[in-house]
């Protein structure tokens, strides 16, 4: 479903991917790990067209899409979901979602499709419907996070990119968080996730990469990730908390 060879990209004289490559079937959820300025958000904005791409080839379902603008990536049926969230602070909840589903707004029956997006939406996250009148930047930073999930949804992907979804949120968030990302594969969306919290992302994923400087150190199945004395000792072991990625 998505394919990454070889991806070079940077900002400005700083090489941040040094020949990465990737992959997610359909249906598949597999994670991306490593340590703050290892690469793992610029890799998904070369995926999703928006960082610069040096060299190397993007795939999307068979297509190639190295040359595809952002907004063409999305109407094919891959969503980035940043970890900024990106909100619109002084709409609504609802029409927050509505954004998400913008480029649909012209599709032969549009009002029905649109209120059965929403209606998804709101039984993953039912917090979002009891909120769909407040504004978003009054809601929590859990509810910020459901509603930026909610919101690339509307979309209608085929394959969804997370950044950190878990950042900065109470463990029994984050355990709502996760639990709707595992809904979601359930349901057949191929998933690539970059999370901070390694011990869950492992836990959820069914492969994994990680990133060391730029560079694919490791990959494999999660059973064999958690085995690895390397990831072990740098992720898993005690005292092995890695301050989120900020920037790259």
């Amino acid at each position: 479903m998505i394919e990454a060879q070889d991806i070079v990209s940077g900002y400005g004289a700083l090489r941040v991917l040094k020949s990465v490559s990737v992959t997610v079937g359909k249906g598949e959820l597999v994670t991306v790990v490593g340590a703050n300025g290892a690469g793992k958000s610029t890799l998904l904005r070369c995926i999703q067209r928006l960082a610069p791409l040096w060299s190397g080839r993007v795939m999307f379902d068979g297509y190639d899409i190295t040359q595809a603008s952002a907004e063409r990536v999305v109407g094919m049926g891959l969503t980035l979901v940043p970890e900024s969230r990106e909100l619109f602070p002084l709409m609504t909840v609802t029409d927050n979602l509505l954004l998400g589903g913008y480029l649909h707004r012209r599709e032969k029956n549009a009002g029905a499709k649109r209120k059965r997006d929403l209606d998804a939406v709101h039984r993953l996250f039912p917090a979002l419907f009891e909120r769909r009148a407040a504004l978003a930047g009054t809601l929590s930073g859990g509810e910020q996070q459901m509603l930026a999930i909610g919101r690339a949804l509307m979309s209608r992907p085929r394959a969804l990119m997370l950044d950190e979804p878990s950042l900065g949120l109470a463990p029994l968030v984050v355990r709502q968080i996760f639990a709707a990302i595992a809904d979601l594969r359930r349901q057949g969306l191929a998933i690539l996730l970059v999370e901070q919290n390694v011990k869950a992302a492992l836990k959820l994923a069914e492969r994994a990469y990680m990133l060391e400087t730029g560079r694919v150190a490791s990959s494999g199945t999660t059973r064999d990730l958690v085995s690895d004395p390397a990831v072990i000792k740098a992720y898993l072991g005690a005292g092995s908390e890695r301050r989120p990625e900020s920037h790259t």
